[in-house]
């Protein structure tokens, strides 16, 4: 399985995420056609940069446009009522932008039912126009509950409705392009200090950024500055599946998209590191400890060995089973092998001195996985048989008729055991179509 992980230990804001995408690979042509296909005036700038020895992307949005709400560096804002027209605005974080409500005066922005328009006409594959739209409301519902107001109110200025629509519409777009099966998050650097915004002066990470990262680990390094922004934790919770340490895979190529500040001794990157997850087992299976039970056999009546495997499964024995070995002095041997839960080792292993000729138990602790499984009766012309259904993930791997079961009913009615295990087989299909 191809997977992307995402190291966010300088945060996450947009231009970033676009920035290591591009590094990683990303043709930059996808994004320019994203871009073009919103129709709003805008085109991106992409450049190299270094941030404190690490050469990186840098991606701005420029936007030839009345500004609303300029932004001024890292996670500052202007003031929101200062329109300068004919400006050409480089982007930076997600703070740029305000909501008109309670005003009585008109909006000066586009509200989320705009946006969703301006997605959906794009000319955008349909899986990324979802994506994007799924992040748009995740930020304007974290908003819209920081405000106590209905969603419907919130109101993106002008600039700044641009500058995210591109962000957001860009990152659905490129993750879709990177063509892996999963992204993960490292946890989330927020940083620290004060953020200036349209409604005032707020402590890193902003009221907004803190709803949005509701359930994430985050931490912060000292490092007086936003930066995760609301537009970054946003695509970092619609994107990601789950937030853990580096995986374990094959790495196949690392990308880093620059943050705009560049801060002494910290480098202010975000990191996407893709490649080939190490072949593991699927979730949902159970782990447990067991105990595995080892005796070496050369002197032991072949009669007595069939006794002594059912003697420890009645006592309790998760299984047993014979291994042919050639031991010392060339003579043919059976090597006993039990699995066993932990608390009836010491009594599986009493029986073993008891009912054999072994002088010596081995003893270890092994961990096992197991999958779901239940038990299902179906009736026969013969009888009731149980079936045993084992399950992956939700979805049935493997189902067997009970040996016992079968058995014994063929013994009964003095048919062939096959003909009992074959209609059960048959029965149970017919009742998992239905």
């Amino acid at each position: 399985m191809r997977i992307a992980y995402l190291d966010c230990f300088s945060g996450i804001s947009g231009d970033m995420f676009l920035g290591a995408l591009i590094d990683a690979g990303v043709a930059p042509e996808i994004f320019e056609q994203a871009v073009a296909a919103l129709d709003l005036g805008a085109r991106l700038e992409i450049s190299r940069v270094n941030r404190s020895g690490i050469a990186a992307t840098k991606v701005e949005v420029i936007v030839e446009a009345k500004r609303d709400s300029p932004k001024i560096g890292r996670g500052r804002v202007s003031d929101p009522h200062d329109h300068t027209a004919d400006h050409v605005h480089r982007h930076d974080h997600s703070h740029d932008y305000s909501h008109d409500h309670s005003h009585g005066h008109p909006h000066h922005g586009r509200g989320l039912v705009e946006i969703r328009e301006i997605i959906g006409r794009a000319a955008l594959i349909e899986s990324a126009k979802t994506v994007a739209i799924d992040i748009f409301e995740k930020l304007g519902a974290a908003e819209a509950k920081i405000h106590n107001i209905p969603i419907e109110q919130i109101h993106f200025h002008e600039v700044g409705a641009v500058d995210a629509l591109v962000d957001i519409t860009c990152a659905a777009v490129g993750a879709e392009a990177l063509g892996v099966d999963e992204i993960i998050s490292s946890p989330l650097n927020v940083g620290g200090g004060t953020v200036s915004c349209a409604h005032g002066t707020f402590p890193v990470p902003a009221p907004a950024t803190v709803e949005l990262l509701k359930g994430v680990p985050v931490f912060s390094s000292g490092l007086q500055a936003e930066l995760v922004t609301p537009t970054g934790a946003a695509i970092v919770r619609t994107l990601t599946t789950r937030f853990a340490s580096f995986p374990e895979m094959t790495v196949e190529c690392a990308g880093y998209g620059a943050g705009t500040r560049d801060f002494p001794g910290h480098a202010n990157v975000l990191r996407i590191t893709i490649g080939e997850a190490a072949p593991k087992l699927v979730a949902n299976t159970s782990q447990e400890t067991i105990s595995v039970l080892e005796a070496n056999l050369d002197d032991l009546n072949p009669q007595v060995f069939g006794y002594v495997m059912d003697r420890l499964l009645e006592a309790g024995a998760l299984d047993v089973f014979g291994t042919p070995v050639q031991m010392k002095k060339n003579r043919p041997g059976t090597l006993l092998s039990v699995l066993a839960k932990s608390d009836d080792a010491d009594k599986l292993a009493q029986i073993i001195f008891a009912e054999t000729t072994t002088l010596g138990v081995r003893r270890r602790e092994e961990n096992r996985h197991v999958l779901a499984r239940k038990w299902q009766t179906v009736s026969t012309q013969f009888g009731d048989v149980r079936i045993k259904i084992a399950s992956l993930n939700g979805t049935v791997s493997s189902y067997a008729p009970e040996y016992e079961d079968c058995r014994r009913i063929a013994a009964e009615h003095r048919v062939p055991l096959k003909l009992v295990m074959q209609e059960a087989m048959q029965q149970y299909l017919q009742s998992a179509r239905q």
